[in-house]
């Protein structure tokens, strides 16, 4: 598994509109369901989903700048990822208190748990990287940041 099997480029935010946590959050699964990653229907449900297991069982945002919510969804065909970049930063109540400037959605099959944690472990490996991340949150462009996973995935392969 590599990222850009996770991630499309129309999967991708530049610069998030939004200026909290839940609202990246709904951002980024509207941003999947508006392109046909996911249905309409289940926007509202698992944007709720999302932003009660961030309030409830702990923040998505692990520090350095970085969050990665997540959640499983019945149905799904695969697992689908999308990126969302603030230049100003977004509260995500991270464990280390600091804002968080990027932000990983990844959405997996219910039925195949094992994809997720996959999918999970790919994104954490490549954003504990302090190179990545670095990268990441200069990149203000699409094609910036495609080209930034694809050049992670081609070193993933090469290590």
């Amino acid at each position: 598994m590599k990222l850009l099997d996770l991630i499309q480029p129309k999967w991708i935010i530049p610069e998030l509109r939004a200026v909290d946590r839940n609202g990246a959050i709904r951002e980024l699964v509207q941003l999947l369901a508006d392109t046909g990653a996911l249905e309409q229907r289940v926007v509202d449900s698992l944007v709720k989903s999302i932003v009660t297991r961030e309030r409830t069982r702990g923040t998505t945002g692990f520090g350095k700048g970085v969050a990665v919510p997540h959640a499983k969804l019945e149905g799904l065909l695969r697992v689908v990822a999308a990126v969302g970049r603030s230049s100003r930063g977004i509260d995500f109540a991270s464990l280390d208190g600091e804002p968080v400037f990027a932000v990983f959605l990844i959405i997996s099959p219910a039925e195949r748990p094992e994809e997720h944690l996959r999918a999970m472990d790919l994104v954490f490996r490549h954003l504990q990287q302090e190179k990545f991340r670095k990268f990441l949150r200069q990149s203000d462009g699409v094609d910036k940041i495609y080209d930034l996973l694809r050049e992670a995935d081609e070193k993933m392969l090469v290590a």
